[in-house]
């Protein structure tokens, strides 16, 4: 079996650790140093259900505008681009740059290079900060970020599942968002 390469590494912002891309021929891993797999190209199926489920409930709205939080290997931001109409405003939030510049390169081939999409903006920073500032800015959000309800890539995550940022999510939703 051919081995894995590290193509490169780049810090987690606020003490997160370190994020590792990996590539093993046409396949790509995200792991975090001494911690494991976070995504791989091979499984997105969740990804993708997350954001066709979702979307697939604007299909009324003329100009959805829907928040992604956490870029990833850009399945969930795809997903989301083919459920909605050529009108739609897609915000994703990554805060990693280096993931973003990832996504910009080798690592946008199995999505599709989703961020080349006219309708996308990212916004790298905290996604924290959008849902703090958007008061019914958003049709939908889809917050992709860790495995879970838990900071696995970094503890102030927690604050996005927890009752803070569930109401700054809910403000940040236009009328039934």
């Amino acid at each position: 079996m051919t081995p894995w390469v590290l193509l490169d590494s780049a810090p987690v912002p606020g003490k997160g650790g370190e994020l590792q891309l990996y590539r093993r021929g046409g396949e790509f891993s995200i792991k975090i140093a001494g911690r494991g797999e976070l995504m791989s190209s091979r499984v997105h199926g969740s990804e993708e259900a997350l954001a066709e489920q979702t979307c697939a409930r604007l299909a009324d709205r003329s100009q959805p505008s829907v928040l992604i939080g956490g870029l990833g290997m850009g399945f969930t931001l795809a997903a989301a681009l083919s459920q909605l109409g050529e009108r739609a405003l897609v915000t994703v939030a990554e805060l990693v740059p280096a993931v973003v510049a990832w996504n910009r390169g080798a690592l946008g081939e199995p999505a599709g290079y989703p961020l080349r999409d006219p309708r996308v903006s990212v916004r790298e920073g905290d996604v924290a900060r959008l849902l703090e500032a958007g008061q019914q800015s958003y049709d939908a959000i889809l917050l992709d970020v860790d495995n879970g309800p838990e900071g696995l890539t970094r503890k102030q995550n927690d604050w996005l599942y927890g009752e803070n940022g569930l109401s700054a999510a809910f403000t940040a939703l236009r009328p039934r968002g």
